[in-house]
């Protein structure tokens, strides 16, 4: 009971720290394609955001795993409340170059941020849930990864109306007391060592991982990186050559990301509905990487067919949403279902560090191919990495530790 209420404490945080990080992000690319940034710009004031997500993903894990769960939450806390205090001090009058750099720094620190709180929360599922209830872990795990994506997608809206409201500064500003109440509840309130392993962990097992994990790892990379490639820099931009406002681009891209958010909680329902299978496994996995692979070239042709764009979009997004949801939420399961209880800090950071390493590769290409190719460019570039994704995914083994009941699921 106790690991319940530690469970909960750390996921309440993790919402709140969620929220502050998509209106972030949103805030960021819209307040400085105002002031003129080019596309390749903007994409650069995220890489090293992206960048420390890999490091801290790597390391973070083997600190969580000897020191505890609630070391990594309140350092996650702590660095966003630094990151957005920094982004607030940013002049105006300084040179370019410099407000890139200054603002690459703070998303360094934001990036870490992310990552740790990301792995806490991730990482308690298997601590609290009971060996052998793999349906239980899907539902958990699709759960709080959907509820986090609608969250993340509240947050696009916040930060868009915050920043029309408000101002840069004042967004910023808001945004960090409000993390400073979650802090203090959370430290107040959080006790115990959630997530510390029972044997001592050396440092070369952050690279000692079994066939699986590492597959998973490597398709997760480029899965990622086809969502970001065109999502990042490109179809804000885009939508914004369309005439779309602040408001209406925060928006939208909050609707999308709180629907994917939506989907992926329901993902169990939907796997045993619509696939006909009583099981998930590592041919879940490659599956739906495959039903991905058709929704770029659709979109393609629609829009070189001469239809309206925002709607080819809307209904284009639609359907990736609901594709790649799916994808996201049965590579999650996978990690935890490839792990045991007492590695799990580092397979899940080592694994999450591979995400961050596509968010990085889509998060540069989305600004170079944009800028270079347009949005057809980047959504060729999305097709390419899904391939690779369905590539990848045939290394993923069909054991009988990865497979779940939709039953024990459904009956939870």
């Amino acid at each position: 009971m106790n690991n319940l209420r530690s469970y909960a404490l750390v996921t309440g945080a993790y919402w709140g720290f969620t929220i502050t990080d998509g209106a972030l992000r949103m805030l960021v690319l819209l307040h400085f394609n105002a002031l003129g940034y080019s596309d390749v710009s903007l994409a650069f004031l995220f890489l090293f955001y992206e960048f420390f997500g890999i490091v801290t993903n790597l390391f973070g894990g083997w600190i969580a795993s000897r020191s505890g769960l609630r070391v990594t939450l309140y350092g996650g806390l702590i660095l966003q409340i630094t990151a957005l205090g920094m982004l607030a001090l940013l002049r105006p009058d300084w040179s370019r170059l410099v407000s890139v750099f200054y603002v690459m720094s703070a998303q360094a620190l934001s990036g870490i941020a992310k990552d740790l709180t990301k792995m806490s929360a991730k990482s308690a599922i298997k601590v609290v849930v009971p060996a052998g209830a793999d349906g239980t872990l899907f539902k958990w795990v699709a759960r709080l990864t959907g509820s986090k994506n609608a969250l993340k997608g509240v947050g696009f809206f916040v930060g868009g109306a915050l920043l029309a409201a408000l101002g840069y500064v004042g967004a910023l500003m808001t945004m960090a007391g409000g993390l400073v109440v979650v802090l203090f509840g959370t430290v107040v309130s959080l006790s115990g060592n959630l997530g510390k392993s029972g044997k001592k962990v050396k440092f070369t097992s952050l690279f000692s991982k079994s066939p699986a994990i590492n597959w998973l790892s490597a398709a997760r990379l480029f899965l990622f990186a086809s969502r970001d490639v065109w999502f990042v820099v490109g179809l804000p931009v885009f939508l914004t050559q369309l005439g779309w406002s602040f408001y209406g681009v925060g928006a939208f891209l909050a609707l999308w990301v709180i629907g994917y958010g939506f989907v992926q909680a329901l993902v169990p329902e939907i796997l045993r509905h619509v696939s006909g299978r009583e099981s998930v496994d590592g041919s879940s996995a490659r599956i739906w990487a495959a039903a991905l692979l058709f929704v770029p070239p659709a979109l393609l042709s629609a829009l070189h067919a001469g239809f309206d764009p925002a709607t080819t979009l809307i209904i284009g997004l639609a359907i990736f949403a609901v594709v790649f949801a799916v994808n996201s939420a049965v590579h999650s399961y996978l990690i935890l279902a490839y792990t045991d209880e007492d590695s799990v800090a580092l397979n899940v950071g080592f694994y999450y560090m591979a995400n961050a390493g596509g968010r990085l590769l889509g998060t540069l290409l989305s600004g170079l191919v944009f800028e270079w190719a347009g949005f057809s460019g980047c959504l060729w570039g999305s097709f390419v990495l899904v391939l690779l994704t369905v590539i990848l995914s045939t290394g993923l083994p069909r054991t009988a530790a990865a497979k779940i009941s939709f039953a024990e699921a459904g009956a939870e």
